[in-house]
């Protein structure tokens, strides 16, 4: 299952609260078919709401994320984090997660 470093569901928290989703809201990836142009899979929106059949990954209260089947599946051994950028912009970053000891 996805996990959720504690700065993106803190930002993810931030997000949904500025855009005025109710703590029911969150982050939804979906897979992107075809695929974009810069090879990236996934599309990811805030959401006020999980689709049926999402999986959820509730990392905090108010920092919900939103998995449609093929993005769980595609995202199932990943780590969602949040970035600054050299520009100071925070950028969501999905990483893999380090090897369980």
């Amino acid at each position: 299952m996805l996990a959720v470093t504690e700065a993106a569901a803190d930002a993810i928290s931030a997000l949904t609260r500025q855009d005025g989703i109710a703590d029911s809201g969150g982050l939804r990836f979906t897979l992107v078919q075809p695929e974009q142009p810069d090879g990236a899979p996934l599309a990811v929106a805030l959401a006020q709401e999980p689709t049926d059949g999402d999986q959820v990954v509730t990392p905090k209260p108010q920092a919900n994320v939103f998995l449609e089947p093929g993005a769980a599946d595609l995202l199932s051994d990943k780590v969602l984090d949040v970035q600054q950028d050299a520009d100071g912009h925070l950028n969501f970053a999905v990483l893999e997660q380090p090897p369980a000891v």
